[in-house]
Order: C-alpha cells, then sequence, then structure tokens
C-alpha cells in the first residue's frame, strides 16, 4: 500500500466516527425528548405548580420571566403549565389513533395478501381510493360525521391512516410469503392461521413498528392541526395546536404563545422521525 493510499484511508476513519457519534447523539437526543413529555404527560405535577385551567389577575400576558418560564396568556395563566398539561391530551390522542391505523390496517394488509385472490384485489382498490384523498380532508369528512371532540379527532386520523398500514403490511407479507420456511410451514400440515400468527406476523412486526413510530409524530402533527382549525379538542382543554390556535391573535403583542407550543410540536415530530429511522436500520 502507497504512502497516498495509506493517508486517504486515515483520513476516512475519523469522517465515519463523526457520523456514527452524530447519528446517536441525535437519537439519544430524540429519545430524551421523548421520554421526557411521556413523563411529563403522566405526572405534570412533577414539572409545574401552576393551574393550567384558571389565570391569576394582573398577569395577563406577562412576557417569559423568571417566575413565568415561558410567559402567560390573555387570561393569565401560565403557558410553561398549559404546554405540560397538555402534554396528555397530545400523546394520548396520537397513541390512540396510531393504534387504529395499526390495528386495522396492519391486520386487514396482511389478512388480505396472505390470502391473495379476490381478496387482496379487493382490499388494495378501497386502499387506493383512500389514498387518493388528501389525509386532512378524510379526517376533516370523518369528524363531520362523529362530531367535534378529542376522542373523534384521534378516531378520525388514525382511519386516515389506515391505508398507509394496509399498503405496508401487504408489501410486508408479500416478502414473507415467498420465503422457504413459509412453503415449509404448509407443505407439513400448517394451516393458513397459525402460519400466518407463528410466522409471517412476527416478521413483519418490525417493520411496521417503525413505520408507527414515524406514523406517531405524523399524528401529533394532524391533530394539531385539526385543533387549530376549530375541530378538536375544545377549550380549555391546554392541547398544543388549540394553543397555538389561541396565540395567533396575539401574535404581533404576545409572541410567545404560538412561538413556544409551535416549538414543541416541531421538536416532538422531528424526535419520533429520528427514532423511526433508527429502527428500519437507516443511518444517513
Amino acid at each position: 500500500m502507497s504512502l497516498t493510499d495509506t493517508l486517504r484511508l486515515s483520513s476516512r476513519a475519523p469522517k465515519i466516527k463523526t457520523r456514527s457519534l452524530r447519528f446517536r447523539f441525535g437519537l439519544w437526543l430524540a429519545w430524551t425528548l421523548i421520554i421526557g413529555v411521556v413523563i411529563a404527560a403522566l405526572f405534570p405535577q412533577w414539572f409545574t405548580h401552576y393551574d393550567p385551567y384558571n389565570g391569576v389577575a394582573g398577569t395577563q400576558l406577562t412576557a417569559p420571566d423568571r417566575l413565568h418560564w415561558l410567559g402567560t396568556d390573555q387570561l393569565g395563566r401560565d403557558l410553561y403549565s398549559r404546554m405540560i398539561y397538555g402534554s396528555r391530551w397530545s400523546l394520548s390522542a396520537a397513541s390512540a389513533a396510531v393504534a387504529v391505523g395499526l390495528v386495522l390496517g396492519s391486520l386487514t394488509g396482511m389478512l388480505a395478501a396472505f390470502a391473495g385472490g379476490v381478496a387482496e384485489s379487493v382490499t388494495m382498490r378501497v386502499a387506493d381510493v383512500l389514498l387518493s384523498i388528501p389525509a386532512l380532508l378524510l379526517s376533516l369528512s370523518i369528524i363531520i360525521l362523529l362530531g367535534v371532540g378529542n376522542i373523534h379527532a384521534a378516531l378520525a386520523v388514525g382511519c386516515a391512516s389506515v391505508a398507509h398500514f394496509a399498503r405496508l403490511a401487504r408489501a410486508e407479507v408479500l416478502r414473507i410469503r415467498q420465503q422457504d420456511y413459509i412453503e415449509a410451514a404448509f407443505g407439513s400440515g400448517g394451516r393458513f392461521f397459525p402460519v400466518f400468527f407463528r410466522h409471517v406476523l412476527p416478521n413483519a412486526l418490525p417493520t411496521l413498528l417503525a413505520f408507527s413510530a414515524l406514523q406517531f409524530g405524523q399524528a401529533i402533527l394532524a391533530l394539531s392541526t385539526l385543533s387549530f382549525l376549530g375541530f378538536g379538542s375544545p377549550p380549555p382543554i391546554p392541547e398544543w395546536g388549540l394553543l397555538i390556535s389561541e396565540g395567533r391573535n396575539y401574535l404581533a403583542t404576545a409572541w410567545w404563545l404560538t412561538v413556544f407550543p409551535g416549538l414543541l410540536v416541531i421538536a416532538v415530530v422531528l424526535a419520533t422521525h429520528r427514532i423511526s429511522r433508527a429502527f428500519s436500520g437507516e443511518r444517513r
């Protein structure tokens, strides 16, 4: 090996190591943020002593200071406290939406692909129709039928993601169905449902869980959008999207009412995307 090749290899090593460390730092930062938000949703009283629903007279639209770290709103309520307590509503609704999409979409797509024939064709045509409708428009249509509310918004967002889970589940099952151990299971006398739950489902589940982490961030973004438009949680529930909506009328005089909840939504969505990339094995 020449001296030039040796210098070239030595110059590449630190870059690879730095890239790996950067990826690990971003992943740990994402996990730290998500875990912190989950703990805040479960135990909000650990993080603040202010009442998120009742304001204090004379403290309306107070800028961030040492008493109110993120300022107060138009009713004198502490914004930091409302964001902490609002994490319970946002995360619970997003979890419910992802659960609906994962269970209904994945089982439908996997069973249809594993069965094949007419069942697979009909299921995918229905999925194509649902995918042709914008997710926000489909969610709004479902909310109009069910009514306004946090639970109904979660169901609407979950139903809008069913087609995405179904197509991914179908692709995974088509890949797994061609493996030799599936043919061996049927050749040794295995039946449809035992082979499905013992061999197909466990092998397809990791990819679906990685996609669920990605959809979790998308669900938070969709629920915040619905709340911003007035179709989500009603006041005075401190849901993140509703906080942004309430602060838009004071954007010129009280910028913190929209900036801080918006930054929190962006941070949580980016963190879930990073975790999803780690689950899927991507290292870019």
